[in-house]
């Protein structure tokens, strides 16, 4: 079972990287539950329907997926994403370390990590470093992806 779940790991980002969000979604258990520090908690459908609305809008996404490793019930990545974040045009290299656990070959649960400071002032700029500064801006950041992840699920 630890190498079919490194397998699919391996499949997640693999279909990151091709732009494939229906292949990345095909990770996922329907119950699975998703958190990172731009979107903050998805259930269900969401996590899938997040995948699907990045890799539409990625026209210059690349991943790098650096290490993975996973045994019956977790495993754990290690993988770097360079894109130009839409809104604002800017670059960005979000390095990002993830967590998994396991249900029937599926992911059930995803935890994402990464500096979401950094993330800010990559991708918004001066607005970004506003945000480092008065964290209380970050949540019209995350109610912002939110909402526009419930606009795309609502066009799907």
């Amino acid at each position: 079972m630890s190498d079919s779940n490194r397998e699919l790991i391996r499949r997640l980002y693999d279909g990151l990287n091709r732009k494939d969000g229906d292949a990345m979604a095909a990770c996922y258990a329907q119950d699975a539950s998703f958190h990172d520090p731009a979107f903050g908690d998805l259930h269900g459908a969401e996590v899938g329907g997040m995948w699907r609305m990045l890799t539409s809008r990625a026209g210059d996404l690349e991943v790098e997926l650096r290490d993975h490793d996973a045994d019956e019930r977790v495993g754990s990545a290690h993988w770097v994403a360079n894109y130009t974040f839409t809104q604002t045009g800017r670059p960005v290299v979000n390095d990002i370390r993830a967590r998994f656990t396991f249900g029937d070959g599926l992911i059930t649960n995803h935890v994402d990590e990464f500096s979401y400071g950094r993330w800010c002032r990559q991708a918004l700029g001066p607005m970004g470093w506003a945000i480092t500064i008065l964290p209380p801006l970050g949540g019209v950041v995350r109610r912002r992806a939110r909402e526009s992840l419930e606009e795309f699920i609502a066009e799907g």
